[in-house]
């Protein structure tokens, strides 16, 4: 008797399988059999993006948001190619994607005969921005492909994986794999750093007095071992990634200030004789591109062999989990570690001083952090788009607490906030979330903002409108001797856009009124829409590194 099975239930039940709940993307051509298939099971609810960017950006935003893995199908050639801006993004975040898409029937793939949608090279396209690219080729090894590709993204350090497979293969009628009952996939258990390691490790920070950590997204499953390292005597940093592993308005975390600009916090790192870096890449857009001056006795924990020494010298390096790592060494180290008395409080004094200085260098926005943290629940998810308001408070002073609440553009590129934020509207499960964006990055990818209504998310979007592209202002300020062409913006009424989309709109024209503003949009569920009216608040002060005398 022949099966009704094929490859595209396949595709729908690996899926399922593996603990995957929700997907993104957009029905094509190239694509039907798969979505087919997930439609009929009716186990994973699918999000209709209106563009491939914008899903790639949603399945990436959905990762960060729920820790687990975030899944695109996209349509072939132009539509693949439309994908690669978010598969870009989630390689700089080394964000677990697997993207999905189709192929020109098998007989046809790389020939250039010009079927529909047959891009030259595709699956070189991909796997220059992905973390891998693979091709089904034939029906049997599917299941394989398709499980590499899963494990590849979900291995550190983690990435975008893209799969292709071609339509006449979706249709193949298979026999159900006996191997989906009970599949788990075969994720290899996180690398131990060998004792030898670890007692070398410890060693080293028994000998220091004043010892800092400066923690990243690779250390996200390392919150414990932290904190214990906290009181013990040490204080710390985190990336922008590696924001919330410790709940930012903890006296002994500096949170995202790094230094750079801040005389308070590159005065005390003179201080410091000891760093320990671990899961984290150093990134010249965190360092002023390695202009900040970090102490020289630099010890780095990495899974990954290649941090070693990528960007600042260290003088000792452990490979293996960070979590892992960091606890081996507490457990060697309590009761040992003489730190010196003064240190912490000293650290919690710096700490106000810098914080307060920074929010002051922001004129009439600098009470804007405190305002959204009191309206806010402790654990919303805090979304945003590259603009002057998140590149300042949002990304370094507005306390997130928990890794899952931070979800922003590691690329820096603009408009891509809206759908990271419908992603990880998607994956909230409860928890509130607002994403920030500017008027030039909202308008960018305006279209998914239907997205988020059709599929009935719980979304405040705050729009920071100043009617032009700021940030590039700011640029051209400091490069181009202020002069500011094709920076200007015309965009449609925000509250004739709400209208047409049939959501709550509110509008804050005072500074006082920001925080009120957004929540009253709280009092809503479902999508609602914040405009903060730059134009009557005042202009966003020039920042660093922009407010330098040049």
């Amino acid at each position: 008797m022949a099966s009704d099975y094929t490859v595209g239930d396949l595709v729908a039940e690996f899926l399922a399988a593996i603990g995957v709940t929700t997907a993104f993307g957009i029905a094509s051509v190239h694509n039907i059999p798969m979505l087919d298939a997930i439609g009929r099971r009716n186990a994973i609810r699918f999000l209709m993006a209106r563009g491939e960017l914008g899903g790639a950006h949603m399945a990436d935003g959905y990762a960060r948001a729920s820790d687990g893995l975030g899944v695109i199908f996209s349509s072939t050639g132009p539509g693949a190619a439309n994908a690669v801006g978010g598969l870009i993004e989630a390689r700089f975040a080394s964000s677990p994607v697997l993207h999905i898409t189709g192929q020109t029937a098998t007989k046809f793939a790389d020939r250039g005969l010009g079927t529909v949608h047959d891009a030259y090279d595709q699956l070189g396209m991909l796997g220059t921005v992905c973390k891998a690219a693979y091709r089904v080729r034939s029906a049997s090894q599917a299941l394989g492909v398709l499980t590499r590709a899963a494990v590849d993204a979900l291995s550190p350090p983690m990435g975008p994986v893209s799969v292709e497979i071609p339509i006449d293969l979706q249709r193949v009628a298979i026999a159900r794999p006996a191997a989906l009952d009970g599949f788990a996939l075969p994720l290899a258990v996180p690398h131990a750093p060998a004792a030898a390691e670890l007692d070398e490790l410890a060693a080293r920070v028994l000998a220091a007095r004043r010892p800092m950590l400066w923690v990243g997204r690779g250390a996200r499953t390392a919150g414990p071992a932290v904190r214990r390292l906290l009181d013990l005597g040490f204080t710390m940093v985190n990336s922008l990634q590696g924001r919330g592993l410790v709940a930012e308005d903890d006296p002994r975390s500096l949170g995202a200030l790094h230094g750079g600009g801040m005389p308070a916090v590159a005065e005390f790192w003179r201080g410091v004789d000891l760093l320990v870096v671990a899961g984290a890449r150093l990134r010249g857009h965190e360092t002023g591109d390695f202009a900040l001056k970090l102490p020289e006795n630099l010890i780095q924990i990495d899974v990954d062999p290649l941090a070693n020494g990528r960007t600042y010298p260290n003088r000792y390096f452990v490979c293996g989990d960070a979590g892992l790592a960091l606890s081996g060494l507490a457990e060697r180290i309590e009761g040992r570690l003489r730190v010196d008395p003064s240190f912490q409080s000293e650290f919690a004094v710096m700490k106000a001083r810098a914080r307060s200085e920074f929010l002051a260098s922001l004129g009439v926005y600098g009470s804007f952090p405190e305002q959204l943290a009191a309206v806010l629940p402790r654990d919303a998810i805090f979304a945003r788009d590259v603009t002057q308001s998140n590149t300042t408070w949002g990304n370094r002073v507005f306390p997130l607490h928990d890794p899952r609440q931070n979800v922003y553009p590691v690329g820096a590129g603009i408009g891509q906030g809206l759908s990271l934020g419908i992603g990880a509207a998607a994956a909230a499960d409860g928890r509130r979330c607002v994403v920030m964006t500017g008027d030039g990055g909202f308008f960018l990818n305006v279209g998914e903002l239907w997205t988020a209504v059709q599929e009935k998310l719980d979304l405040v979007v705050i729009v920071m409108n100043d009617r032009g592209y700021g940030v590039i202002k700011r640029i051209q300020d400091a490069t181009a001797e202020g002069r500011r062409f094709f920076a200007d913006l015309q965009g449609p009424d925000l509250a004739g856009l709400a209208a047409l989309a049939g959501i709550p709109f509110f509008r804050a024209e005072t500074a006082d009124a920001f925080g009120p503003t957004v929540a009253q949009a709280l009092e809503h569920r479902g999508v609602s829409l914040v405009e903060v009216d730059m134009t009557k608040v005042g202009e966003f002060p020039a920042y660093y590194p922009f407010n330098l005398r040049r």
